[in-house]
């Protein structure tokens, strides 16, 4: 080998990687048999990914198909490492990275909502704080006594979190969260 040839960049560091964490929405549609949630999930946890947030609802009765909405975290080649090996599972129909399609449409985002059950207990002052607070929030009380009360709140993850963080002084009791819900923005499905 000739010293011109050690001095010439390799073709390995001609791509630029990224090595930037990122979070992505992906939109799974699989067979609704039992099992499949199992297998999407051992995909998951066998290779040490993880998920920030997993709602699972059927969305066609006559064809039996789910659809998995899963947020994970990862940089750019794990996030496309991970939809990969969700496509080649046996019951997967189609996967779809939202946060991919939102930004190829210059958006930053698919539509996302979660839903949330905040039980606070709390008297005088602090009750009627809580209480006007979860009406700024647009929060329904769904469920109250002389002691308590439980709120039912809809929106983005932020929303979620800055409400259950304003009444954690409030006097917070408990938080039930259903996970993320999205579409991707537009007339067009998935």
């Amino acid at each position: 080998m000739n010293a011109q040839n050690l001095n010439a960049p390799s073709a390995y560091f001609l791509t630029k990687v990224s090595d930037d964490v990122e979070t992505h929405t992906l939109s799974v549609i699989v067979d609704n048999e039992p099992g499949v949630l199992a297998r999407v999930i051992g995909l998951f946890s066998g290779r040490g990914y993880n998920i920030d947030s997993l709602t699972v609802c059927e969305i066609e009765h006559e064809q039996h198909l789910s659809r998995i909405t899963i947020v994970t975290t990862g940089t750019p080649m794990i996030i496309t490492q991970i939809r990969h090996q969700l496509e080649r599972l046996v019951p997967v129909h189609r996967v779809v990275d939202l946060t991919v399609q939102a930004h190829e449409k210059g958006q930053e985002k698919p539509l996302e909502r979660e839903l949330a059950l905040v039980k606070v207990q709390g008297a005088g002052e602090k009750r009627l704080e809580a209480l006007r607070l979860g009406d700024a929030f647009r929060a329904n009380v769904i469920d109250a006594t002389t002691d308590h009360f439980t709120f039912e709140i809809t929106g983005r993850t932020s929303k979620i979190e800055q409400f259950i963080q304003i009444m954690q002084p409030l006097g917070l009791v408990e938080v039930s969260r259903s996970g993320i819900a999205a579409v991707q923005r537009g007339p067009e499905g998935i």
